[in-house]
């Protein structure tokens, strides 16, 4: 069964679907109809910790992730994972890291079909020069995410 729900986030309402393994999609929703809203408690951790997030108060997700995707969208998408909370990554060194510099287009077309936006933090790879591109939620929103993210790097999390 897939479960839905609709959260607001500070740019606007988010998209959140699961099934009965995880988390499959989080995005901003386009069309917000709440008739087919269905929770778990997939959905509500995920609810939970976007909302710890939004406030500072959390930096790494610890969530059930179902993503569907190719086998090299996947190894791309575990990569992510990986970049620390207020750090940022080229496209570059995202080719790098998963061995091969000549995959660095397949490696942001993987990043850009990213379906659970924040959770897999795509908005954390940039352009070599540190330009923000690519950014499938729109540049706005990967601007408002990295400079929330930077703001609380600063900030102790006791």
């Amino acid at each position: 069964m897939i479960h839905t729900a609709l959260m607001s986030a500070p740019f606007g309402m988010l998209f959140i679907e699961a099934n009965s393994s995880g988390i499959t999609q989080i995005r901003i929703a386009e069309v917000v109809d709440q008739s087919t809203k269905s929770s778990s408690v997939f959905i509500e951790q995920a609810i939970e910790q976007l909302q710890e997030y939004f406030a500072g108060q959390r930096k790494i997700f610890d969530l059930s992730l179902d993503p569907i995707g190719t086998d090299f969208q996947q190894r791309v998408w575990a990569e992510l994972q990986k970049i620390p909370h207020g750090k940022t990554l080229s496209y570059l060194e995202m080719a790098q890291r998963l061995g091969n510099v000549k995959a660095i287009r397949a490696a942001a077309s993987a990043n850009g079909k990213n379906p659970l936006l924040i959770v897999i933090p795509c908005h954390r790879v940039i352009g070599k020069d540190g330009a923000l591109v690519g950014f499938s939620s729109g540049l706005a929103v990967k601007k408002w995410l990295l400079d929330h993210e930077s703001e609380f790097k600063q900030q102790s999390l006791f």
